[in-house]
């Protein structure tokens, strides 16, 4: 597994790949979502039975990272909450064990969980910023901890500038609710790889993890060959995905 291109063939180091049984698009999933949420929610969390869980993700909880986030929460016996943007995505939610879907565009997020959390959230996965991150600080528990994964609201070349009302009060907050903050980057962890992508392999065949792939389900047209590719990000921003979006090699059958 590697960083840095599109491309149809690499040559990367052999520490960095990764045995697979097969060509099966699911692992694609496992390999950097899941992995993802897997190692965050182990090294950043720790999971505790009885726990309430946030996950936000860039495409709502139903997308690449969060639908694994959720699982995950599920399986060490935590109550979820998970942000969608649609009834599909929230009746997708509840079916791999989402307890309290939020459809952001019928529900306010920050209303919903003053109201119906009011002791605040144990552990949230956050990969959003802005507004969102504010709310979900605002959200944390005693002993809460906020995972932050990424902050997609500042990666648009257009992005406004976000003045967080939260940061000046930041060491307080903190303090006041021996809550914490942690970041969490994948490539910090290529020493792990092996090992989560082993454990989340055994899961995904023995049932317990669900792995939803996305190829253009509700686009115009599959997603195949590397031209398609900005189609493809285009359609991860529009919010239309269901699950991890990937692309097909037009010729993948020869590999």
């Amino acid at each position: 597994m590697n960083l840095g291109t599109y491309s149809d063939y690499q040559i990367i180091q052999s520490k960095f790949a990764l045995p697979l049984p097969d060509l099966n698009p699911a692992y694609l999933g496992l390999m950097a979502s899941a992995m993802t949420a897997e190692l965050a929610l182990t090294e950043c969390g720790p999971l505790k039975k009885g726990q309430k869980v946030l996950v936000t993700d860039p495409t709502a909880a139903a997308g690449g990272t969060g639908q694994f986030a959720v699982q995950l929460a599920k399986l060490a016996g935590c109550h979820v909450v998970g942000t969608c943007s649609n009834d599909q995505k929230a009746a997708f939610l509840k079916s791999i064990g989402c307890d309290r879907p939020i459809n952001y565009k019928k529900e306010n997020l920050k209303a919903v969980l003053k109201t119906e959390y009011k002791d605040g959230i144990d552990v949230i996965y956050e990969s959003i910023g802005g507004e969102i991150f504010d709310t979900c600080f605002n959200a944390l528990a005693l002993h809460g901890r906020l995972i932050v994964i990424g902050a997609i609201s500042s990666y648009s070349y257009d992005a406004k500038p976000h003045a967080s009302p939260v940061l000046p009060r930041l060491p307080l907050s903190l303090l006041m609710r021996s809550s914490s903050i942690h970041g969490f980057f994948l490539a910090h962890y290529r020493h792990k790889y092996r090992e989560s992508l082993m454990r989340l392999m055994q899961m995904y065949g023995s049932g317990q993890l669900q792995v939803s792939m996305d190829n253009g389900k509700n686009a115009p047209e599959k997603f195949q060959g590397l031209d398609s590719i900005f189609k493809a990000v285009d359609y991860m921003y529009s919010g239309r995905n269901e699950g991890k979006i990937y692309v097909e090699l037009q010729d993948a059958s020869k590999y």
